[in-house]
């Protein structure tokens, strides 16, 4: 037989092309394939692969890496900057402290937190303009490249840091590395690379899901990272645990050239360095996606109210989650590092329950009740934190906000039904530079409200991440009633 031959000849991906190119001349038979095979789906077939993971051991590596080494930069910035000045104590919160804050040790911090911020301030200012478009390229030029190439510039900042910490050069040079990683598109890319790959092989009612499990890939990695990579500090001091990052980097490339198929059809003439993939994000949001329902006016509102509810909810995730360590180290908590542990341990657990969460009620509930379920999870986890003076209400509001990633996946996986496919790489990529606007804004905003609010309520930055959330729940439930409505008119009687 022919087609067996065929498929024998073909790679799998390139299956659907090689079939429109031999169409049989017969009209009817023509017309019947154009009903069954949408245009978009001829020009850039899905790929359908047998295994039960595709770019989640990317997505997970590069956390891993990622979150091993965040750490251990800002404490080795400690470390030699207290080396520089001189300074030989040590970091503490001590609860109800009396002693005086000791001028060196202000300084040390002060000079840390200034390096950290030029660090990711000098990477997220270069992955802002590279992110877009290496995003709206992979469109034409595939995927495979854009979960490559970010890894081998995340390699290459983790062998800078190497070698700054052999010579002793300045940390300064830090920021070089972290500069030639943004050229690459840095762990951004690789999110909007391996959310867009997603989207590709996914149909809209696994869709959400399917995020869902990337989104689980980054606790569990999260996870695993902060328990590796205190102990192994400790044990070993920095170079060993680099030398993991850059092996872990290495494997996430590796893999994607390997073992990832590619998803869409690559362009050959597809060039990179051009105005065009900007020009196409903008286009995105301006003219609006394809929409199911033909209303192009309506599907531009829903992609800038999600896109408006996922900046919320990720800012309010980011900004409050650098809080709960220094709310914990004061009074009337007073914890130490063994429950600190615990309390991380839990909050990065969320994911993984957030997960099972969101599988069950996808057997009852649309995607948007299971987002203002999941909202409502952090909400009343938040209340509870705004109020906790003791371990048990603690853990308690950390118990209730065990739905409280849910709402990510359900928020990207909206996005997604809204663009083109053709489209999934620009929006991916643009959702990943809000993200990252999103970690600055939050730990701007709650940094700021947090002290500012002690003198008369300590929780209070708590109670206004509970009000945030309001919003998105409001948009999300007003969008889905409208929806709704719409479907009942438009429904045959």
């Amino acid at each position: 037989m022919y087609e067996p031959d065929t498929a024998a000849i073909l790679p799998e991906d390139l299956l659907s092309t090689a079939s429109t190119d031999d169409q049989p001349s017969n009209p009817a038979a023509h017309g019947q394939e154009e009903d069954r095979l949408p245009l978009d789906k001829v020009a850039r077939p899905p790929v359908r692969s047998r295994l039960p993971v595709s770019v989640e051991p990317v997505l997970f590596l590069s956390t891993f890496a990622l979150v091993l080494q965040a750490p251990l930069v800002t404490q080795y910035l400690w470390d030699r900057i207290s080396d520089e000045l001189g300074y030989n104590g040590s970091r503490r919160s001590e609860c109800n402290s009396s002693e005086p804050a000791d001028p060196l040790q202000k300084q040390v911090e002060t000079l840390t937190a200034h390096w950290n911020l030029y660090i990711n301030l000098g990477g997220f200012s270069v992955g802002l303009l590279v992110v877009p478009l290496l995003g709206s390229w992979s469109d034409l030029a595939g995927r495979r490249t854009v979960l490559i190439l970010p890894n081998l510039g995340l390699a290459l900042q983790a062998a800078v840091y190497l070698v700054v910490m052999y010579l002793k050069l300045p940390v300064a040079y830090f920021l070089v590395g972290r500069l030639l990683s943004g050229l690459s598109g840095d762990f951004n890319a690789i999110l909007a690379g391996c959310f867009a790959y997603v989207a590709d092989i996914s149909d809209r009612k696994s869709r959400t899901f399917r995020v869902a499990v990337l989104e689980a890939c980054l606790g569990l990695a999260g996870i695993l990272a902060s328990i590796i990579g205190g102990q192994w500090r400790r044990a070993q001091g920095y170079i060993n645990p680099f030398w993991l990052v850059l092996a872990t980097n290495l494997a996430s490339a590796l893999y994607a050239s390997l073992v990832v198929r590619e998803s869409v059809l690559p362009d050959p003439s597809a060039k990179l360095l051009t105005t065009r993939h900007h020009k196409a994000v903008w286009r995105l949001y301006s003219t609006g996606g394809s929409g199911i329902d033909g209303d192009r006016s309506f599907c531009r509102c829903k992609l800038w109210l999600y896109s408006l509810c996922f900046f919320v909810v990720v800012t309010v995730h980011s900004g409050s989650r650098e809080l709960y360590v220094l709310y914990e180290l004061s009074p009337p908590l007073c914890w130490g590092s063994a429950l600190i542990g615990y309390g991380s341990a839990a909050q990065n657990l969320a994911y993984l329950t957030s997960l099972l969460g969101l599988r069950i009620m996808q057997l009852c509930l649309e995607d948007s009740w299971v987002a203002l379920v999941s909202l409502a999870s952090n909400i009343i986890g938040l209340l509870v934190f705004s109020v906790a003076d003791s371990t048990q209400l603690m853990f308690t509001g950390y118990g209730l906000c065990f739905l409280f990633m849910a709402v990510t996946p359900v928020l990207r996986s909206k996005l997604s039904k809204l663009v083109d496919p053709s489209e999934q790489g620009s929006l991916f990529a643009s959702v990943a530079c809000v993200e990252t606007l999103c970690y600055l804004v939050g730990s701007g905003i709650f940094n700021s409200l947090y002290p500012a609010t002690l003198y008369f309520m300590r929780g209070f930055t708590f109670l206004f991440a509970a009000i945030l959330l309001l919003i998105p729940a409001g948009i999300i439930g007003t969008l889905q009633c409208l929806d709704q409505r719409r479907e009942l008119r438009d429904s045959p009687e």
